[in-house]
């Protein structure tokens, strides 16, 4: 027997291993192995409260809740940009079931509404920019430059940096016991890491990243608002959030520009009266067709 022969059965290890890799690599099946890939190719999905569409920006699922008929809104001109209201926090639960009245409301005015999703990013730069791309989304749909935004809960942080980034694209700023000031919710421990920073250096930057306190610039822009917010929410209380950019206006000499409205004895709820609140509706839709047509109710107020 000659002894310098290997055993041939070591080589079937070997072999084995070199046909998996060469399948692995080879052109046209390295996407069919990555979940990822698979993943961006298939299209974003979202349960919408009003009928609408769901697409893609910058791969983040964005939703618009059309009108039903713009065309029968005699109030926008036809050849005007068409209406619409920013909403957040985009998220996968957002906007739900409770606030479907009020979209119906504006839907069925003729102004559409429209979100991205960031995920927990309270109002982060990173979401000001992907916000800036559904925003060119938008416009290049026909939308106007100038939207209305409204924030429910924390997303009252998302909508405020909105309008302290971009105070000439807002025509106005609504809000549900929104959040504008993120030390009270969800607290810098956990906003930090939306912001890319430790929170001590987040909080060592509140003077620059924490709306409430930059929001002299949307009060200096002549910005109005309408909130309505409960007095004894002790999620998101009102005195350093709604009651404090009202503060910060008045000490502008622009209060006029703010109505607070105030849900006596109610907290951080579903309570139908936050998400079928009139005023807050009229508010938006007015806003919002002012945008478009670049009326400039905000001045009267002044």
């Amino acid at each position: 027997m000659n002894t310098n022969t290997p055993p041939r059965v070591a080589l079937f290890p070997f072999l084995a291993a070199v046909i998996v890799a060469g399948v692995a690599f080879m052109p046209g099946r390295a996407g069919a192995q990555d979940p990822a890939a698979s993943a961006a190719a298939a299209p974003p999905t979202k349960t919408l409260v009003v009928p609408g569409e769901v697409f893609s920006v910058d791969g983040h699922t964005a939703f618009l809740f059309t009108p039903a008929d713009p065309e029968k809104d005699e109030a926008i001109p036809a050849e005007t940009p068409r209406p619409w209201i920013l909403y957040g926090p985009t998220l996968a639960a957002y906007p739900d079931e409770a606030e479907k009245w009020m979209h119906e409301r504006f839907t069925e005015a003729g102004v559409a509404v429209a979100g991205i999703d960031t995920g927990e990013s309270y109002g982060s730069p990173g979401a000001v920019q992907a916000t800036e791309k559904l925003h060119a989304e938008m416009v290049k749909r026909g939308y106007a430059a100038k939207p209305a935004l409204l924030g429910r809960s924390r997303g009252g942080l998302w909508a405020s940096a909105w309008a302290i980034a971009h105070p000439d694209l807002t025509a106005g700023l609504g809000g549900i016991y929104p959040v504008y000031d993120w030390r009270t919710y969800p607290g810098a421990e956990n906003a930090a890491g939306a912001y890319g920073l430790t929170p001590a250096d987040l909080l060592a930057k509140v003077d620059e990243l924490c709306p409430v306190e930059r929001i002299d610039v949307a009060a200096q822009a002549g910005i109005p608002v309408c909130i309505i917010h409960g007095d004894i929410d002790v999620v998101v209380p009102i005195e350093p959030n709604s009651a404090r950019l009202k503060a910060r206006y008045e000490a502008l000499g622009k209060g006029d520009l703010v109505e607070l409205i105030v849900a006596e004895g109610q907290g951080h709820s579903f309570w139908e009266g936050f998400f079928h609140c009139q005023k807050l509706v009229d508010f938006l839709i007015q806003r919002a067709r002012d945008g478009a047509t670049g009326g400039d109710a905000a001045a009267a107020a002044e």
